[in-house]
């Protein structure tokens, strides 16, 4: 797996301060996608034992809130296969530390055995170690510059948790509009 960038002290992709991980390689396509350059699967760098040191160990302090995994697309299954022991190491030695996947493939998409394009042996496991989901690709016409961590208005923001309990879509209370800007 390759990765596009890695922002140490984000705070516009999910809550608090927080680590962003670009990781590279989308089949999505999104006409108006801002991060284009990360649809290719080579694009940036390799992802390596150290990064993966140096993204845990940038969780450790205090006000960090967690981690955001974007891209890209992390639910690419050849993705997957690496943050899947990314999630795992996180949880044991940063428990505290959330987990917010931005991703093009939606809800019903990941949760799907059948769907073999996104759906595969790490997809259950990533899931249940995620706190926030956003899910769907992003639709230019659909662009809507009020909402909170997401880029268009068919994008959800899902309590992954609620959602793995009770067994369908609970949206997150970060799922609403930002009218501080209003």
């Amino acid at each position: 797996m390759n990765y596009g960038q890695i922002y140490y002290s984000d705070v516009a992709n999910g809550i608090g301060c927080r680590t962003a991980f670009f990781v590279s390689g989308c089949t999505h396509h999104c006409k108006g996608c801002f991060n284009e350059m990360t649809w290719d699967f080579n694009y940036g760098q390799e992802y390596t034992k150290e990064v993966e040191n140096e993204i845990v160990e940038s969780l450790k302090p205090s006000y960090i809130d967690g981690l955001t995994i974007l891209g890209g697309e992390p639910m690419e299954l050849v993705n997957q296969k690496e943050i899947k022991p990314l999630l795992e190491r996180i949880k044991k030695e940063v428990p505290r530390a959330t987990i917010w996947i931005y991703s093009g493939y939606t809800w019903e998409e990941l949760t799907d055995p059948a769907n073999k394009r996104c759906h595969g042996d790490d997809t259950d496991a990533i899931l249940s170690m995620t706190d926030v989901l956003v899910d769907g690709e992003f639709e230019l016409d659909k662009r809507d510059l009020m909402l909170r961590f997401r880029g268009s208005s068919n994008q959800r923001v899902i309590d992954v948790k609620a959602s793995l309990e009770t067994g369908e879509v609970v949206l997150s209370k970060y799922n609403d509009r930002d009218t501080s800007r209003l």
